[in-house]
């Protein structure tokens, strides 16, 4: 695949193609070389416009090599940002450890925190619909001639126990481990 159509290559992608073999690479997707050199120009771009913008700052025509090495120096530290000196990292790990580890308690396996810092433990969530406990019950001819007009009394009473009874009720809890039998 690397060696296919060399003399229709434009002389980028044969730089790019010569980078990959020289780094041992010898088998790769053509689309490769395409996203190496949009890269390449995007970064060339961007250091070209910031080289440009710090000649103007300084108020120079045209863009010198300072400008190009500013502008390379900041794309630099901006993209790649440095990792802290080696002393200031050493002083760091001194003070840091100082501090003893806590002591381990003896046990089979991985040492877990309690159970009640972890995400492990289950937690459900039920709802529980009330029951109303004011059902009316069906009536029969028997019960229409002893009784006189008790149905006004027991709907008034149950229309307000009847709006609680519509809101759900729900319970949380955590389920702790069943003991081995």
């Amino acid at each position: 695949m690397a060696g296919e159509g060399e003399e229709d290559v434009p002389r980028d992608a044969k730089i790019v193609k010569s980078l990959l073999k020289s780094m041992g690479v010898e088998d790769y997707e053509p689309r490769v070389v395409h996203q190496f050199l949009e890269i390449w120009y995007r970064y060339v771009v961007d250091v070209l416009t910031d080289a440009q913008v710090y000649s103007e700052h300084a108020t120079k025509s045209t863009i010198d090599s300072d400008d190009l090495k500013l502008a390379i120096h900041s794309k630099v530290h901006f993209t790649f940002p440095q990792p802290p000196p080696r002393e200031v990292l050493l002083e760091l790990a001194a003070s840091r450890n100082k501090i003893p580890l806590p002591k381990l308690i003896a046990g089979l396996g991985v040492p877990l925190p309690p159970e009640q810092d972890t995400l492990l433990n289950p937690n459900y969530q039920l709802v529980i619909p009330k029951k109303s406990a004011s059902t009316e019950p069906e009536e029969t001819e028997d019960d229409d001639d002893d009784m006189t007009d008790p149905a006004p009394q027991t709907s008034q009473q149950q229309q307000p126990s009847d709006l609680p009874s519509q809101t759900p009720q729900r319970i949380s809890f955590p389920l702790s481990r069943r003991p081995n039998s």
